[in-house]
């Protein structure tokens, strides 16, 4: 083929120059300059640094990010002074400067004595180095809202450096933003979290092991905490196990403190959150208060009462706590010892030398304003004596990991004290006592027991033949009570009509009595049931292993012959739909109790997804699977077809659907991916039932199909969201409470699973009227249109505009 000539230059040339952006380097010499549209790419390919836009700015920053990642910037230099144009470059001059400029304008520098090269290296690191290869300058000491392995979070005491992680001031604005996380005193570290400066969170002191009142940032599988105390540096840093794993730390814009991995998924993977629920915030309980995690509610420690009982009594522990003796240091004051607390906030370090546990005791004693010490390995010289001064603030229970914290008490508490331990020894001698005089009626129990344990083994591995439940999971390993037949009829007056309460997939349900006058439900499966087998055995083996307030309580099973029965608690306010959509029962709703009763779930699935012993997705979860007991406290039921992940998996692709229309996630219905986001875009659709009191499904309106995702969608970008509220409520109703709960439920119900927040996150966000809730996405499914056949169920294979085989399955409440 014949080219014009100069035409065949254009190409030579257009040919050099892309040769000159592959042929990238790590290094910018001096009296060279990197324009905009030029970058610097480490050795190995890991990291790039160069102007960049975020999101829709138009402002043009110096900035380094993972080169064959989604774009994840994890350093800017001029953060607080952009670019309005693209003419800006980055000079390094002979005498060791390095500006960021623009003509006579500069919008960022660094001053040095004899700077040769600007170096960028594989771990992320910039660095300005001189000819003997010396560090001058580097990015490391400059952290800004991400923290890389082997970055260091705290103190130089040598250069007199501070480096905090300061947040984003939104997601396409890099500028310094309201958050900061910092470590923080030197003497004794801990971690701490401020909004403008005021402290949110707090983790700490650092204990040798870990900051306590927090596992999470200890040693695990997927990385290695480093803390260092030295008289040249105090600081946190991390490395990665395998290092082929790519992670960071990262201060989100609306202040969230993550840790991430990149994943084969080709998308980042949150692993921990240290917000993990409100326990964790600053001053909770109030002065001498201890939070309990799971029922999130403030105690005072032993020997204190709350400072205002009104108060307390209702849910408002801001005053916290008082002691019922006041100190007296001359009159015999000395210690009682409490286990299991997250360490109080304002520690001082008694010394730089170790001391034993006796002579920290003596250091608080002889001064009369010490209210408390315990001794804690800070430095790693075997024992730093930590004291605190006036009140104590900050604490929870922490039974997995807490630390001992001894605190001053006044004499007349001590007496008190030891007068309860001497009645205690006196009701221990007398129980030994009497087992002695019973020892005969004793053995003779034990010959008995171990006579019916035998016959209830036989039994079990019969009963294990007929219902096929695996051998490994016997009645020892379930802890779950055997109920015979015999008492089961008797309870429920022979199954009778008048007795039953509802009826699904699995069978029937009745109201039932024990002797012992409990009323319990009897959920009994029925023998033409296609689906009740798997689910008995499902729910058996799992939820006996649930244990919380906002669960259903398993009690028993009941396997003889041809019949299978759970037994339940028995809530006496039946199902969360009995009400809601009912137009006279409706009304007994308040908005105080939808929201308790929002907050119970939202409790409930955290349990499920992060605080129990194994990883659960409900996959069912809706009004008629909430039940209430007599306080009408929620309680989720029915894990037939919940799923059980195991160690740190968190989804998996399954081509078998299980659930109820309207509830269940896009990406679910669509391609079989199941997940803990899963839950939580059901979670969001059953908020905006309870706020709106309408179903998901049957929703319209005569001029457009939307259902009711569609409808709040709607509102909200009408700036409407108010009148989707339940005209049942009536009374007066906290707006911004209300606006909260419909914002996170469209959070929650977006159409991407990875725009969805974890459950932790939804916790926060409904508790804490402090907490930034960030703008919802459009939501998934939104049109009536989406769906095929009604909130009814159906346990055929159906296609839902899919090709993979969907079964769904709806079992009603009791």
């Amino acid at each position: 083929m014949w080219f014009p000539f100069p035409l065949l230059l254009v190409h030579c040339s257009i040919l050099v120059i892309s040769f000159g952006v592959a042929e990238s380097s790590d290094t910018l010499s001096f009296n060279q300059t990197l324009s905009d549209g030029q970058t610097l790419v480490s050795s190995g390919q890991v990291f790039e640094l160069g102007f960049f836009s975020p999101g829709t700015s138009r402002n043009r920053y110096l900035g380094m990010w993972y080169r064959n990642l989604t774009p994840t910037y994890v350093w800017v230099a001029n953060r607080n002074d952009p670019i309005v144009n693209s003419t800006a470059e980055l000079a390094l001059t002979q005498d060791g400067s390095l500006s960021l400029r623009n003509g006579s304008t500069s919008y960022w520098s660094v001053n040095t004595t004899a700077g040769a090269s600007l170096q960028l290296l594989d771990d992320g690191n910039l660095v300005l180095k001189d000819d003997s290869g010396n560090y001058l300058w580097q990015s490391y000491d400059n952290v800004t809202d991400t923290l890389l392995p082997g970055m260091k979070l705290g103190w130089s005491l040598e250069k007199g450096l501070v480096r905090n992680m300061t947040s984003w001031a939104s997601s396409t604005d890099p500028s310094s933003g309201q958050f900061t996380f910092s470590l923080d005193p030197p003497e004794s570290p801990q971690l701490v979290l401020r909004k403008d400066g005021q402290k949110l969170y707090r983790w700490g002191p650092w204990n040798g092991v870990r900051f306590s009142g927090s596992n999470e940032l200890r040693a695990n599988p997927v990385f290695d905490p480093m803390f260092n105390s030295s008289p040249l540096e105090v600081y946190y840093s991390y490395q990665v196990v395998e290092d082929s794993v790519v992670s960071r730390f990262l201060l989100t814009w609306d202040g969230l403190i993550q840790y991430l991995s990149w994943r084969n998924s080709n998308e980042w993977t949150l692993m921990v959150t240290l917000q993990r629920d409100e326990c964790d915030t600053y001053r909770k309980c109030g002065p001498f208060g201890s939070c309990y995690s799971g029922d999130t509610i403030c105690k005072c420690l032993e020997g204190f009462l709350p400072t205002s009982p009104q108060n307390w009594n209702s849910v408002d522990w801001t005053d916290g706590c008082t002691r019922k003796w006041e100190l007296d240091c001359r009159n015999g004051d000395g210690f009682v010892k409490y286990k299991d607390l997250k360490l109080p906030d304002n520690s001082r370090l008694s010394s730089n030398r170790s001391l034993s546990l006796e002579e920290c005791e003596m250091e608080c004693l002889n001064n009369c304003s010490c209210t408390a010490f315990t001794r804690i390995d800070i430095h790693g010289n075997g024992g730093d004596c930590v004291l605190w001064f006036e009140e104590l603030i900050d604490m929870k229970n922490y039974p997995d990991g807490g630390d001992v914290l001894y605190i001053r008490m006044a004499r007349a508490e001590l007496d008190a004290l030891a007068d309860a331990k001497r009645k205690r020894l006196i009701r221990r001698a007398i129980g030994i006592t009497l087992s002695v005089v019973c020892g005969l009626l004793t053995i003779g129990f034990i010959v008995w027991f171990i006579l019916r344990k035998m016959r209830l083994k036989k039994r079990a591995a019969f009963e294990r033949m007929l219902c096929q439940i695996p051998p490994e999971r016997n009645e020892e390993d379930l802890e779950l009570p055997l109920f015979d037949l015999v008492t089961i009829n008797s309870a429920t007056n022979e199954f009778s009509s008048e007795n039953k309460i509802g009826q699904g997939g699995f069978g029937k349900v009745y109201k039932g009595a024990l002797s012992s006058g409990k009323e319990i439900a009897v959920k009994r499966l029925s023998l033409d049931s296609g689906q009740g087998i798997q689910e008995f055995k499902n729910e058996v083996i799992l939820i006996a292993k649930l244990q919380h307030r906002n669960l259903v309580k398993l009690l028993g099973c009941c396997i003889q012959g041809e019949e299978r029965m759970l037994i339940y608690e028995f809530m006496p306010n039946k199902s969360l739909d009995h009400h809601l959509f009912d137009k006279t029962r409706s009304k007994l709703l308040s908005w105080d109790k939808r929201f308790n009763i929002i907050m119970g779930i939202a409790r409930g699935l955290l349990y499920l997804h992060q605080d129990s012993r194994l990883r659960i997705i409900h996959r069912d979860l809706k009004p008629s699977n909430i039940l209430l007991d007599s306080q009408m406290n929620p309680k989720i039921s029915d894990f037939g077809i919940a799923r059980i992940f195991q160690g740190e998996q968190t989804g998996e692709i399954t081509k078998r659907v299980f659930g109820t229309y309207g509830y269940i996630a896009p990406e679910y219905a669509l391609r079989g991916h199941i997940s803990v986001k899963s839950d939580v875009f059901s979670f969001g659709v059953l908020v905006l039932e309870i706020v709106s009191g309408k179903k998901i499904m049957g929703f319209s309106q005569p001029d457009n199909d939307l259902n009711l995702l569609g409808y709040a969608w709607k509102l909200w970008n009408e700036g409407n969201p108010l009148e989707l509220v339940d005209e049942a409520i009536g009374e007066p109703f906290p707006l911004k409470e209300v606006v909260r709960c419909i914002q996170v439920g469209l959070l929650c119900a977006q159409l991407r699973a990875e725009d969805r927040p974890m459950m932790s996150t939804v916790v926060l966000m409904l508790g804490n009227e402090n907490f930034e809730v960030p703008q919802p996405k459009e939501p998934g499914f939104k049109n009536e249109s989406m769906f095929i056949g009604s909130d009814s169920s159906s346990s055929a294979n159906n296609n839902l505009h899919t090709f993979n085989e969907i079964t769904i399955t709806n079992l009603d409440g009791r």
